[in-house]
């Protein structure tokens, strides 16, 4: 199938990349960096903003399915990439009425997630992650408000660890979830194999390796 991946130069972005073209699939991506990887018959690499709408409407024409991996690296800074995203997404879905899968990352803390993490990510979050998961959690009100076929995943804290394909998938926030690490490779698992087989439309989901 035709999966689109927007923020596919780094991170679980990458992965994904990597993972949807090990299981066939054609892959069109969209970032602002150059994505580190051999040519490929089934890639199509697309320079280009998120926020830039000829851009974004470019990388997710004819796709079947759409992965948003949109990152700022390490930076901790405030922003306004998550939520402005979103806003351009919305309108050009209503501008094309597409009825396409969009499958977005954003991260346990984001949005109610947020009550449910441990007292020592708490206070990671306040110090240091704060307004970046405030503006994730603006892309997931403004995603989940529209007309979009949508389902966001939230991975627990990122590792960078060999594939295992075994995680635990929770769809309902409950008191002692302990949603702890997860490899970005299974994050990557998980993303592909909702975008062949989108199951937890509208739902918000929790992905952790423990």
């Amino acid at each position: 199938m035709k999966i689109t991946v927007i923020g596919a130069s780094a991170g679980v972005g990458l992965e994904t990349v990597k993972r949807a073209l090990q299981r066939h699939h054609h892959v069109t991506t969209l970032s602002r960096s150059e994505i580190s990887l051999p040519s490929h018959p089934n890639l199509t690499t697309l320079r280009g903003s998120a926020t830039q709408k000829e851009a974004l409407k470019q990388a997710i024409d004819q796709a079947e399915a759409v992965i948003v991996a949109l990152g700022t690296g390490k930076s901790m800074k405030a922003t306004t990439l998550y939520s402005d995203f979103a806003k351009l997404l919305v309108e050009i879905q209503q501008e094309t009425h597409t009825t396409i899968p969009f499958i977005v990352v954003t991260g346990f803390g984001a949005g109610e997630s947020g009550a449910f993490n441990t007292f020592w990510m708490k206070l990671f979050f306040k110090f240091f992650l704060k307004d970046v998961y405030a503006d994730k959690t603006k892309m997931e009100e403004v995603i989940s408000d529209s007309s979009i076929k949508w389902e966001i995943v939230r991975p627990g804290l990122l590792k960078e660890k060999p594939l295992t394909e075994q995680y635990r998938v929770e769809t309902f926030l409950y008191k002692g979830i302990n949603i702890g690490a997860i490899n970005r490779t299974d994050v990557a698992d998980f993303l592909v194999k909702q975008a062949e087989n989108p199951t937890l439309l509208y739902q918000y989901v929790s992905l952790s390796n423990q």
